[in-house]
This record gives structure tokens, sequence and C-alpha cells, in this order.
């Protein structure tokens, strides 16, 4: 077996593992972890020391993910086989999981690429935090929770256009009855657009609310609506993962799993 293929079985992201691809992917797992504790450390006073030991891991944890990006790069001609080496890797570069590794170590590259003003360096470290979604290939329970958004995407989509209609027209209704009363609150028809949002999702938070006979009336039923709407999502998520228990029952591989449900889905009943 070449080095091409010993490094291809050792990264894949299929079904197929040996021991040496489980200790590859929990070493990848734990790095990523150690450098979220990093993040969440500095922002706090620490000594001299531990900037320095921050500075040196981060340094360690970019070159394993840079050679991790760039093994990923040179064996996508064996994970996409159906088109030509060059279009397997331009394929690769720009799927969503290698942006999400590009992102993870760019911000590490950019300064010595580009003059960085030091204000927009800090903002840009923020971008470390994209590391954590690396965890989504290494994991199976998170790839089974993508699955069951990609393919219940479209219900999803309908219900968020709802809920985003009815919030609209709630401000809109809700302007026309508080502006008169609260003219300071109720500015124009998207000042209560943050109090829709409030209301809709349950939080109510109360910074902005009704004070005219009206506006309560009108506060309760989209409370009410709120409470059915936030649950309709819920139920499409959870249709979608009782539909992965039965493929993962006909141990269908993963990379077939969304294509099955699909064509189940088109069936007529």
């Amino acid at each position: 077996m070449s080095i091409k293929n010993k490094i291809y079985n050792l990264i894949r992201e299929d079904d197929v593992n040996d021991i040496y691809s489980n200790i590859f992917d929990l070493s990848i797992i734990s790095l990523i972890v150690i450098n979220l504790l990093l993040i969440i450390l500095d922002t706090f006073n620490m000594p001299d020391w531990y900037f320095s030991l921050s500075s040196k891991i981060e340094s360690i944890s970019v070159i394993i993910f840079t050679l991790e990006y760039l093994a990923r790069l040179w064996v996508s001609d064996l994970a996409i086989k159906w088109v030509s080496p060059t279009k397997a890797r331009v394929k690769h570069v720009f799927s969503f999981m290698a942006m999400i590794d590009l992102l993870a170590i760019l911000p590490f590259y950019i300064p010595f690429l580009i003059p960085v003003d030091l204000r927009i360096l800090r903002s840009l470290r923020m971008i470390r935090l994209m590391r954590l979604l690396k965890i989504n290939r290494y994991t199976s329970a998170l790839k089974t929770i993508t699955t069951v958004f990609i393919n219940k995407k479209n219900q999803l989509a309908s219900s968020l256009i709802i809920v985003s209609l009815l919030m609209i027209i709630s401000s809109v209704i809700m302007y026309n009855l508080e502006s008169q009363v609260q003219p300071d609150v109720f500015e124009n028809a998207f000042s209560g657009l943050w109090w829709a949002v409030a209301t809709l999702t349950t939080v109510g938070y109360g910074d902005i609310y009704p004070i005219t006979f009206g506006g309560k009336v009108m506060a309760g039923i989209i409370a009410l609506l709120g409470i059915g709407l936030v649950a309709v999502p819920t139920g499409i998520i959870s249709a979608g993962f009782v539909e992965m228990i039965d493929v993962e029952k006909l141990s269908i591989p993963k990379k077939h799993r969304i294509a099955y449900i699909k064509r189940k889905n088109r069936r007529p009943k």
C-alpha cells in the first residue's frame, strides 16, 4: 500500500476506521479542546509565562492543522473518485469542512502576509473558534445531527419563513397600536421587530412592551402563536432523527443515507 493510501485510510471520514484512525481522531479532538480552553483563558488576567506557553501551543496547533489540511487536499482524489484529480481537489477546497479547516489556520498566517492593525488582529483571533466545528468530522453523533438538518432543510426553511413573516406582520401591527402612546419606544415599524422576536421566542425580556388594551390583546395572541411556531421546527427535527434511527438499523453507509432518505420520502404513501 502506498503512503498516499495509508494517509487516506488514516484521515478518511467514512465508517472505515482502524485503531490508528481512532487515535488520530482522538488526538485532533483533544487538540481542539485544548485550543478552546486557551481561547477562554486568554480572556483572563494571566501571568506572562502562560501567554508564552499559549503562543507555543498555538504555533504547534497551527502546524498540525496545516499538515492535516494539506494531507486532506492531497488525498481528496481518492475520496472523490468520480472526477479528475484536479477537479477533486477543487471540489474539496470549496467543501464546507475544508473551508472550516482553512478558517481555523488562516488568522495565524495573515499577519505574515499582510500588515494588520493590532486591533484587527485581535478580532481575527476570534476566528480560532471555528476550530470547534472541526469536531464534526470526528464524531458520529454530530454527523448525524448535520445529516438530519440537511434532510429537513426545506421544511425548516419553510417554518423559518413563516416565523419571519409573522414577526414582520406583528411588528407593523404593534407599531400602529402603540406608536401614538409610546412614540419613543415604537418609533417606526421595525422598532417593534425586537419586541416581536422576544415575544415569539417566548423570551420576553420586558424592555419593550405594549401598554394599550389593543396592544396587550395582540401581544397575548402573538405569544400564544409563538409557543406553537417554536414547536414546529422541533417536530421536524424529531421526525428527522426517527428517520435516521431507522436508516441506521438498516446498516446503510453514512455517505448513502441522505440519498436513501430522499428516495424514501419521494415514494407514494
